[in-house]
């Protein structure tokens, strides 16, 4: 069991450094202070100087009294909220700013998006961090080798009808003893001269 659970955490720590990860995600409160209102605070000079990234969220906090209307570029720019993209009341809104690209947001409300409550965030593709890699790891280089073919063995020749039968064992010619050296390769060439040896011996 013990086992069991340590291999599942080493599995799953290696699937965490494999996986590229996406930078934190930040929440921006809309002009600094999360206050949407009419007080003439310039909500587009703020956003100028934020960085607002694919993953992050604004976040707005409003009387009842107002709204936050997500538009297109057309109603932005026309202060018109008849169409809108999605609209959020009840005090607060924290919009998830899920893609890359322009959006735009106005207090529907008559008159306040003239009155400053227009907003118009440019949302940055997420950037992705890759996993460092682990102490040590140095990628592994595999040489591939070619078999060595095994040695041709010649056919033995036919014997003769007639069939001599030696008191004592001949000893080996040299030359017979090149001819299976090479027919059997280099290990056997060992074993062959051992065996020739012990019987020369005996």
């Amino acid at each position: 069991m013990a086992m069991a659970r340590a291999f599942l955490a080493v599995a799953a720590v290696a699937a965490a450094l494999a996986v590229p990860q996406l930078a934190a995600a930040a929440d921006h409160p809309v002009g600094g202070s999360g206050s949407w209102d009419a007080s003439g605070t310039s909500y587009n000079a703020w956003a100028a100087k934020q960085t607002f990234k694919q993953g992050d969220t604004v976040s707005f906090k409003f009387a009842p009294s107002h709204d936050v209307t997500e538009v297109n570029k057309a109603d932005y720019d026309a202060c018109s909220g008849a169409n809108p993209v999605k609209s959020y009341t009840g005090g607060s809104a924290a919009v998830k700013l899920t893609a890359p690209g322009k959006r735009y947001f106005i207090c529907s409300v008559t008159g306040h998006c003239a009155a400053g409550m227009k907003l118009e965030v440019t949302v940055a593709a997420a950037a992705v961090t890759a996993p460092a890699p682990g102490k040590g790891a140095k990628p592994h280089h595999k040489r591939s080798v070619a078999p060595t073919p095994a040695p041709a063995v010649a056919a033995p020749e036919p014997s003769s009808t007639e069939v001599s039968t030696p008191t004592a064992a001949p000893a080996p010619r040299s030359s017979d003893a090149a001819t299976i050296a090479g027919m059997l390769g280099g290990k056997a060439v060992v074993g062959l001269a051992v065996g020739v040896a012990m019987a020369l011996a005996m």
